[in-house]
């Protein structure tokens, strides 16, 4: 089964993986471990805005395994140049992330304004985390069609477990009657509240799937903050999910992620 990982970070270097919780990995590093479990392609996002060059390093190096997606920091003029001189950035796509605990979102003071018309000229990939945000990212994939939004990690924070994730899933589930989004269901070892193979993540999975079909649903693994390892974060998927077919599952492990993210030249 041809397997492509929708998410893995970059980070500049361990200091500033560590302050997510993470551990930084480099490029070749990354390889290493996909080649070990068969994985044939990975979409990189950089950890944080100082490793976009980073991505695209790499992405220039192995064009063959990996394409970088740009994090931008939306309050920077940097971003604007990114965004303004895209076809020349050597990005797919975009990463944004609108954390809750900062004061006041980007969504709502007026800081993310400037991005939505262009990504919609552009007809962007964007890569979208905002937890407790779900009902907004609705109303922009509404208003700015043109625009790919790819639900990351199905919108769960970073802490969520339990009660939470059932509460978050159930507020991305109607986003699925939107035809431009799309969502990885990817990191879920991490909010899992029990072992491998985290079978409370099942019925989650199962209820994704059926509501955004396995067409709308990438499979990812965030591996520099995994829980479990790289081959179990693979069977999770292949081995315990009797729910899904295998045509869903090629879909799941790497058409979709083909379909929404191209690998065209960049």
């Amino acid at each position: 089964m041809r397997l492509i990982d929708s998410q893995i970070h970059l980070w500049t270097d361990q200091a500033a993986a560590s302050k997510m919780l993470q551990q930084a990995l480099s490029a070749e590093e990354i390889l290493t471990e996909m080649d070990a479990c068969g994985v044939s392609r990975t979409y990189l996002v950089p950890g944080h805005s100082a490793a976009n060059d980073l991505c695209v390093q790499a992405a220039k190096k192995w064009p063959d395994r990996f394409k970088a997606l740009a994090l931008l920091s939306l309050d920077k003029q940097v971003s604007r140049d990114v965004v303004g001189q895209w076809q020349q950035s050597g990005f797919i796509g975009a990463r944004l992330t609108f954390p809750p605990y900062r004061e006041v979102s980007w969504l709502d003071d007026g800081t993310a304004d400037w991005f939505w018309p262009l990504a919609n000229e552009l007809a962007l990939p964007v890569m979208m985390w905002a937890p407790k945000r779900a009902a907004t990212m609705g109303e922009l994939a509404q208003r700015y069609p043109r625009i790919r939004f790819i639900v990351d990690h199905i919108n769960l924070f970073v802490m969520d477990k339990g009660e939470a994730v059932e509460r978050e899933i159930s507020s991305v589930l109607p986003l699925a009657r939107l035809p431009n989004v799309a969502v990885k269901v990817s990191s879920l070892p991490a909010h899992s509240s029990e072992p491998f193979p985290s079978r409370d993540m099942h019925g989650h999975i199962e209820r994704v799937i059926a509501a955004f079909g396995a067409d709308r649903a990438m499979w990812g693994t965030d591996l520099t903050r995994m829980v479990c390892s790289y081959t179990q974060a693979i069977t999770l998927f292949t081995e315990h999910l009797p729910f899904l077919n295998a045509q869903q599952l090629q879909s799941i492990m790497s058409g979709t992620a083909e379909e929404w993210l191209p690998w065209g030249d960049a």
